[in-house]
């Protein structure tokens, strides 16, 4: 799923570029045209910020996305092949583990037209006419009909749509415009269709996303608390703290090493502690620009 939706935690971040340099932009609905606005202020901040070398902050985290991209390769191979091996219940296992690695990279992975849809749209994402293709068409054959006949088509699909983004991820441009607001839009892939339960609808297995959502935007802000640290210092005690009670709460709902409980498992309080806690991080993360100060 796209990345960039008009949540207030995106309105936060967009009017943090804004004040590193440039005019405030007309705000506009479209999804795309959101993401236009966010990076033409985030080109303004640029060129304002010349002096500002974070070359080699972007160079690690292209580097890092690289690594999950490679293993999402490894693991949805494994998943295609339990599914035309018929073992449906080794496929739904390692279903929420393969998606994680494409979670904590959206914010390079979603760059590349129709390969983020292609890969990861849902069933209510669906355009008139549009053909469903994807881990989340798997899903609902995986988990409504409990077999893995009819997932053979998809499951060569997908394949070739993530060795695909393997493919293009070495010729992806990197920007910390692109890092800080990809940050803040993981959170808001959280408080949109996480939260509510309606990415994995029929799986149930929502919180591995959730997890790998949260785990993408830390990243980003661990390969920048060094130039943080030297500008804001405060801003990097905060964010730790708050990154560590989300990890915290999620961690309560773990099954073993690395599984997580059935979304439909947890109970409202237990949401909105989640909900809250991604909250409280969403506006401090986005104050990350002012490592481009």
């Amino acid at each position: 799923m796209s990345l960039f939706k008009p949540t207030m935690i995106a309105m936060t971040v967009l009017a943090l570029l804004t004040a590193c340099g440039g005019d405030k932009p007309t705000q506009t609905e479209p999804k795309t045209e959101a993401k236009t606005e966010v990076t033409s202020q985030a080109n303004q901040t640029t060129q304002t910020n010349t002096a500002v070398d974070l070359s080699a902050e972007t160079a690690e985290y292209k580097a890092w996305v690289q690594t999950q991209i490679d293993s999402l390769v490894t693991d949805t191979e494994q998943f295609v092949a339990l599914l035309k091996e018929g073992k449906t219940d080794e496929a739904k296992a390692i279903y929420p583990l393969a998606r994680m690695y494409f979670e904590r990279s959206e914010p390079i992975a979603e760059s590349f037209g129709d390969l983020d849809p292609r890969i990861d749209n849902r069933e209510a994402d669906l355009e008139q006419g549009e053909k469903w293709t994807g881990f989340h068409a798997i899903e609902k054959i995986l988990w409504t009909q409990n077999t893995t006949k009819g997932t053979e088509a998809f499951a060569d699909q997908l394949l070739a749509d993530v060795k695909e983004l393997k493919a293009k991820i070495p010729t992806a441009e990197v920007t910390p415009e692109l890092m800080i607001q990809g940050s803040v839009d993981l959170l808001n892939e959280v408080t949109t269709t996480k939260i509510t339960g309606e990415e994995e609808i029929f799986s149930k297995t929502d919180l591995y996303d959730f997890k790998a959502n949260i785990e993408g935007a830390e990243k980003i802000f661990q390969i920048f608390t060094p130039k943080l640290e030297a500008k804001k210092p405060e801003l990097v005690a905060d964010l730790k703290a708050k990154f560590a009670d989300v990890n915290a709460l999620l961690d309560k709902h773990k099954v073993g090493e690395k599984d997580y409980k059935g979304y439909d498992k947890l109970t409202p309080d237990e949401i909105k502690a989640l909900a809250e806690a991604v909250n409280k991080l969403g506006e401090p993360l986005a104050q990350m620009g002012v490592v481009m100060e």
